[in-house]
């Protein structure tokens, strides 16, 4: 059950596609503390623990810090990080006694004390002084996920070929490289469906534009590539550039489609191609114009975007600019004592992403009215993503499109995935890749991924490895790189050859994965999940936080330490252990219940199957998704009794999801009498 609540003057962000009517009641679980500002509390039980929260630091149980929800480009996060890419202000509090879900809907700067003042309290403040409050109750936390799943809407699905393996690197700087990296992967025959575009390959960082020099004929290298299985997926940033002569520039200040200052002048700030305007994505028209410039790329055969810098990302206004040039210069020649030059370093530091930035520009609405960026800062990669996923629904009539961003709210999830964005090659953010994979699938985005081997920094050749092991089974499995840190390529290591079998474990499951991913998104379900969710009464499982359900029948147990080839493995239940070096190749253990030494050595990957679950596999996975057979197929499994499996498939392309003919019933008993229903040839 669901109770809405409203508090204040709410905006209506259009995160909620159910109508629900106000509670005339008090809320349940929430005390109002205060309205200026506003702010509830909750007494938290000790047993209890509290998930959620999308995108966010430290583990899947939130309790003991604070938490900001307001978008932020911060790429140096560590554990003390509060505010991250993404805001989702939606938390399940799940104890032995209750277990209940709580969603704000608020685009403002909301906070979430989790037990840091006080361990036994959770604080939530709504800087804005407004919220609409939902309480959801449930049986279970699988229960309360779905609730609010479908509060929120059916999760976008990608095309079956971004299941595939993804290469990126920041510094892919002309077609040549593309054909490079293309070329390094085919001749060591290693799996390969998509290679990303980072802003090298736009006429001096302006959207919608392609570099003449560069990439003299894009559509002819879309077409190359896709000749060969590999998909083209380019950049497009948030800031539009101030340049004379520009189409998208010039007509959006036109048509007034940019956000505005306090006198309704185009506001003026700066990231990659130096001063840009901000399109004005919460304004449905604006929205409309700048998903329409997708059409640019889309003509030229791409069918694969990535959004980025959408928090949106500052590097300074030219305000700011002036003020800190002013406040140096006051500076100059002065005897910089301890404090001086400290406040020097930060004058700088806090041009970007200034909150006084943020509180200078407006929107404009379709009512006609205006308001403060600042008032509803976290909807503008939400928005700039569904400009985009809108429009290229009419640009591509009836086909799917890949489609993934950096910022996010909750609606965003209908109409692409995320990843996790710009992290680290640290073997701490291995570890946060894994534990974030539940908070950030609860919020709807079940196509997500980080970005493996680490953004920034040098990875090193274990970091990778491990990293790809557990990037085999997210569904976003993206290798991206920085510029400036070392080649990240997989071809490009000694161990080239482990890498390429590691890979070809992901195109051998991608049936089992698809599927998953699909019946998920069909039943909003989660397709990752804490051991928690499931063996709810084993208080061992409620504590565990490195080890992960994916869909029906796995369970992940990753390694996240260096130097380390073994990691104890906790099993609830009875599981079968899975070895494998490569596709077609594994060896097999059936565990008791309880605490296992496992050794996981650098060149292989280890997986549980579940009591009675089978996982289909192909027989024949390819070099790309399109070259990997989904019709002749045959099953890992621990069947100990008997054990059924409904395989979805379809075409990976167009929209339409329904029809009986896209189900293959698989059937297993103990005695190894297998019987199937459905277009799909299975053997053992």
């Amino acid at each position: 059950m669901i109770c809405k609540y409203s508090f204040g003057t709410p905006f209506e962000t259009e995160a909620v596609v159910q109508a629900l009517p106000e509670s005339d009641q008090e809320p349940r679980f929430l005390t109002v503390r205060s309205r200026l500002p506003l702010c509830f509390s909750c007494r938290l039980g000790e047993e209890e623990a509290v998930y959620g929260l999308g995108e966010s630091v430290r583990g899947m149980n939130k309790r003991g810090w604070i938490y900001e929800n307001y978008a932020l480009d911060q790429p140096h996060h560590h554990e003390d990080t509060r505010s991250l890419y993404s805001c989702h202000s939606f938390v399940i509090v799940s104890g032995p006694e209750r277990v209940f879900g709580l969603f704000l809907d608020e685009p403002g700067r909301v906070i979430f004390d989790i037990g840091y003042a006080c361990r036994t309290e959770m604080t939530i403040t709504c800087v804005q002084n407004s919220c609409v409050l939902y309480e959801i109750t449930g049986e279970t936390e699988a229960d309360i996920v779905q609730q609010y799943r479908r509060l929120i809407g059916r999760s976008y699905l990608p095309p079956k070929w971004a299941f595939g393996f993804i290469q990126s690197r920041w510094g892919y700087k002309d077609e040549s490289d593309v054909r490079q990296v293309a070329q390094g992967y085919r001749d060591r025959q290693m799996a390969l469906d998509g290679i990303c575009m980072d802003i090298d390959y736009m006429e001096r960082y302006k959207d919608f534009t392609v570099d003449p020099a560069r990439f003299p004929d894009l559509a002819a290298l879309a077409g190359e590539m896709k000749a060969q299985g590999v998909h083209l997926i380019p950049i497009i940033d948030a800031g539009v550039k101030i340049e004379a002569g520009y189409d998208v520039y010039e007509e959006g200040c036109e048509k007034g489609y940019f956000c505005t200052d306090l006198e309704g002048k185009p506001f003026v700030a700066a990231v990659w191609p130096g001063l840009v305007h901000f399109p004005d994505v919460l304004n449905p028209e604006a929205r409309r114009w700048f998903g329409q410039k997708y059409k640019v790329l889309t003509e030229l055969g791409i069918d694969g975007f990535w959004n980025d810098m959408n928090e949106p990302a500052i590097f300074y206004s030219k305000t700011g600019l002036d003020e800190a040039f002013k406040s140096i210069r006051e500076m100059e020649g002065e005897n910089l004592g301890l404090h001086e030059y400290f406040r020097m370093g930060d004058i700088i530091r806090n041009m970007s992403n200034s909150p006084q930035d943020y509180a200078s520009f407006y929107h404009s609405l379709s009512d006609g009215s205006r308001v403060c960026h600042d008032r509803v800062h976290s909807l503008f990669g939400y928005n700039m993503t569904r400009a985009a996923g809108e429009e290229l629904d009419t640009l591509r009539p009836g086909e799917r499109t890949l489609l993934f961003s950096r910022s996010s709210y909750p609606g965003m999830h209908r109409y692409g995935g995320i990843w996790q964005g710009d992290n680290k090659s640290w073997w701490s953010h291995l570890a946060l890749n894994v534990k974030m994979m539940p908070s950030v699938d609860m919020m709807g985005f079940l196509y997500q991924g980080a970005d493996l081997g680490g953004f920034g920094c040098d990875t090193t050749e274990d970091l990778l490895l491990r990293w790809i092991a557990f990037g085999i089974f997210t569904p976003l499995m993206r290798n991206h790189s920085a510029m400036g840190t070392r080649q990240q390529e997989l071809y490009s290591y000694p161990m080239w050859e482990t890498f390429r079998d590691l890979i070809s474990i992901r195109y051998m499951l991608l049936p089992y994965l698809y599927s998953e991913f699909v019946k998920c998104l069909l039943d909003d379900r989660m397709l990752f999940r804490p051991l928690a969710f499931d063996y709810r009464t084993d208080k061992r499982a409620r504590e565990i936080e490195d080890q992960l359900l994916l869909g029906e029948g796995l369970m992940l147990a990753p390694v996240t330490e260096q130097n380390r080839t073994w990691r104890y493995v906790y099993l609830p239940e009875e599981m079968k252990l899975i070895r494998m070096k490569k596709a077609g190749q594994w060896q097999e253990e059936i565990l008791p219940a309880g605490d296992h030494r496992v050794e996981i050595r650098l060149d292989e990957v280890v997986f549980f199957i579940r009591p009675d679950k089978l996982v289909p596999y192909t027989l024949r996975p390819g070099l790309s998704v399109a070259e990997t057979d989904f019709d002749q197929l045959s099953i890992l499994h621990f069947v100990k009794n008997e054990g059924e499996y409904k395989l979805y498939d379809d075409d990976g392309l167009t929209r339409d999801l329904s029809g009986e003919d896209r189900i293959t019933t698989i059937r297993l008993t103990a005695d190894g009498t297998l019987t199937t229903s459905g277009s799909k040839t299975v053997r053992l």
